[in-house]
């Protein structure tokens, strides 16, 4: 499971949705609430040392363009911990 993906099962409290959405779904249109995608960007910048900026979440919608946005941007000590 991806690290987002996993971020999103806590978030959601089930491994089932998150597990049913795929990489390229638009979380927004998937059913996860404004709310939610401010906690998962939280939780993302806590969890892996990566910014996100405002104008970085207009530009992150789905499961990969966190993956690939984190992959990008993640410290050395934190990609070599994944």
């Amino acid at each position: 499971m991806s690290t987002v993906r996993g971020m999103l099962v806590e978030l959601t409290g089930t491994a089932e949705y998150a597990e049913s959405i795929g990489d390229d779904v638009d979380l927004a249109g998937s059913g996860i609430d404004s709310g939610d995608l401010v906690r998962l960007v939280l939780l993302v910048e806590q969890r892996t040392g990566v910014e996100i900026t405002a104008d970085d979440m207009e530009e992150l919608h789905t499961i990969g363009d966190y993956e690939r946005f984190v992959a990008e941007r993640a410290p050395v000590e934190a990609a070599e911990d994944a």
